[in-house]
């Protein structure tokens, strides 16, 4: 099911370093498509609605390398686009639309869908599921981990059964689609985020211990040490000490 996105709030004119894109992943090694699209992305908020206007429209994305490999095996339904030097190992499953940028590894038991974007030289390995989400270079989610409605920047690594969390469960029981939207608080003022869905922005360089739970809205700045937690959330600058 694609995102839920509600009327997004008018953007003001200048919009805070900490919401913007370029406050957790830095352009190397993103490859074209991924720092094409950050730069398309006033804030964070975007990114998610953009990277799915784009999977589902890819030739007008510029997305037509399709020279990657999908081994005899892998389970692959609707559009997924396979760049040069990727693959879908047999196993897998991948439910498009999903962008597989060059050099990344969608391994056996790995489950990838609806609106992803793996970037150059990820690794997603068995029993991860990623959905409606953006993982830039280099990442590693090779254990089982839950991803989704999420950024990731490059070089992060999920340890084995953590997860981020998209929807807001504290009011009553949970109904699909969703409808009440997640709003972001940094410095003691709220920032809607115009999506009923929202989970974490993850910075550059950051790793999650086996078994954190990020909460809605949760958002890392790059090179962050997060010691072992079960649940954290809210705004950590770049280079905290997180224990």
């Amino acid at each position: 099911m694609s995102p839920t996105l509600l009327t997004p709030t008018p953007a003001p004119e200048t919009v805070v370093d900490e919401l913007t894109p370029a406050y957790y992943l830095s352009g190397e090694q993103l490859g074209p498509y991924v720092t094409d699209l950050l730069a398309r992305c006033r804030n964070v908020f975007n990114i998610k609605p953009v990277l799915t206007g784009d999977l589902d429209n890819p030739a007008a994305a510029g997305l037509t390398d399709r020279s990657g490999l999908v081994e005899d095996g892998a389970h692959v339904t609707g559009d997924v686009i396979v760049q040069h030097g990727a693959r879908i190992e047999a196993g897998a499953r991948v439910t498009g639309p999903v962008l597989v940028c060059e050099g990344a590894v969608i391994s056996a038991g790995a489950y990838v869908r609806d609106h992803v974007v793996i970037g150059p030289g990820t690794q997603v390995g068995f029993g991860a599921e990623i959905t409606r989400s953006l993982l830039g270079a280099h990442v590693f989610a090779k254990h089982a981990a839950f991803i989704g409605d999420s950024v990731v920047g490059s070089g992060v690594n999920f340890g084995a059964f953590s997860s981020t969390t998209g929807l807001l469960t504290n009011d009553g029981p949970v109904t699909e689609p969703a409808v009440k939207e997640i709003v972001v608080t940094l410095d003691g003022r709220k920032y809607p985020t115009g999506q009923t869905k929202f989970g974490a922005v993850i910075g550059d360089g950051v790793t999650l211990s086996a078994g954190t739970v990020l909460c809605p809205g949760t958002l890392i700045g790059p090179r962050t040490v997060i010691y072992p937690r079960t649940q954290l959330g809210g705004f950590m600058p770049a280079g905290s000490r997180v224990r």
